[in-house]
């Protein structure tokens, strides 16, 4: 091949790979922009929806190095909120212990009849022992009986449990019925063989956890999160256009293959030169 040839051709191919890289090196990289969104939050800020109010508790931005080295930047923000008198449920298989009335009571549930169930009252017998300075700190068993030693006066006596402790308080309770449990007052919902079902209401904070690109729904909107910035400068971007959001994503992905497509090109055509280039300077036959 004639060196005067394989100049012309290299010097093609050559302009090929620096226009098809200079196209890479110029291009702005297309990145999610919302000009308006609904809401642009920071650390610690408060924003209200349908009358809820919320609070950006936490922001971050992480930064991680990939196996090949590369950087990658992911997001993360928590938004808490308090629902007023949320309605709570439990449902409790019979000897379950449960708080009521300034202590602790166990259900119990008539299997055969259970139109009905009995709080009775847990009886702590340790402490009842530990603050009676003349009975032992255990009971003992006698003949299948269960005492209490009591030493007075240096004398020994054997109590027996059931005198000795105080008799257990029972209530009974049926559907529609109301009670107290821990701090709230709760409504008999249902009693079967299973359990007892109970309802009340009490206020309960909520949480929520948004990273890049994510969807929740905060009152009756679904939102988009995006986040901006660094550090001091982070913000959180909540927005309702997602049809904005899909037509960025699809800008994006065109975008890299249209940039995939010039790598190629521009490295096929640097090839080409180094090839034609190399052939050039072979040694003639002739």
């Amino acid at each position: 091949m004639q060196r005067r040839t394989v100049a012309i051709y290299a010097a093609f191919f050559l302009l090929v790979a620096v226009a098809s890289y200079s196209l890479i090196a110029t291009a702005d990289d297309p990145e999610i922009q919302f000009d308006d969104p609904d809401f642009e939050l920071a650390e610690g800020d408060e924003f209200e929806i349908d009358g809820q109010l919320y609070t950006v508790t936490s922001l971050d931005r992480m930064e991680e190095e990939g196996e090949m080295g590369e950087i990658r930047v992911t997001y993360e923000a928590t938004i808490e909120w308090t629902v007023t008198d949320a309605q709570q449920q439990e449902t409790w298989e019979s000897g379950t212990v449960i708080p009521h009335a300034d202590g602790e009571y166990e259900v119990l549930v008539d299997d055969e009849d259970p139109e009905t169930f009995t709080l009775r009252e847990v009886i702590d017998r340790e402490a009842i022992l530990a603050d009676d300075p003349a009975a032992d700190n255990e009971t003992v068993e006698r003949d299948g009986e269960e005492y209490v030693v009591i030493e007075d006066d240096d004398e020994v006596r054997f109590v027996h449990a059931d005198e000795y402790f105080p008799a257990p308080e029972e209530r009974q309770f049926a559907v529609g019925d109301t009670f107290e449990y821990g701090n709230h007052t709760a409504s008999v919902e249902a009693i079967d063989e299973t359990g007892v079902t109970v309802m009340w209401n009490e206020d309960e904070m909520r949480t929520t956890s948004l990273t890049q690109g994510a969807e929740t729904t905060l009152g009756e909107t679904e939102y988009l999160a995006h986040f901006t910035g660094e550090e001091a400068d982070l913000r959180l971007q909540l927005t309702t256009d997602l049809e904005s959001y899909e037509a960025q994503l699809a800008a994006i992905d065109e975008y890299e293959q249209r940039v995939t497509g010039l790598w190629y090109i521009t490295t096929v055509a640097a090839l080409m030169v180094i090839t034609l280039v190399a052939l050039a300077y072979l040694p003639s036959r002739y």
